[in-house]
């Protein structure tokens, strides 16, 4: 099994914030299997503040490239991704178009 940590910001608005978590307590069916049927095994995602922290746990079979693909010609991930950029900004070190960015292993034990 593989671990990816990612991270991104959140819009500083304590109202925005609430409604975010509130969508993250109960995501929608099809986004659930979308992300389990990609081969993500366990993901799980932390905030402080306005900053979010992601760590995913992937299959053999997970690839950045075919999830991507997947995503982009499923409706419903594309329906809600766009709902979650109301809640979302890019990191300052982003790229146009960037929205989760891999964080660097700086310590393991």
């Amino acid at each position: 099994m593989k671990r990816h940590c990612l991270a991104l910001d959140l819009k500083n608005d304590p109202v925005l914030i609430a409604e975010y978590e509130a969508y993250h307590r109960e995501i929608w069916p099809e986004i659930r299997k979308s992300i389990l049927d990609s081969g993500i095994v366990n993901m799980e995602i932390y905030r402080i503040m306005d900053r979010l922290f992601m760590i995913m746990e992937v299959d053999e079979t997970f690839s950045f490239e075919k999830k991507d693909a997947a995503d982009a010609a499923n409706p419903k991930v594309q329906e809600w991704e766009a709902l979650m950029w109301k809640y979302q900004q890019a990191l300052p070190v982003a790229r146009p178009g960037e929205k989760w960015i891999f964080m660097e292993k700086i310590f393991a034990l």
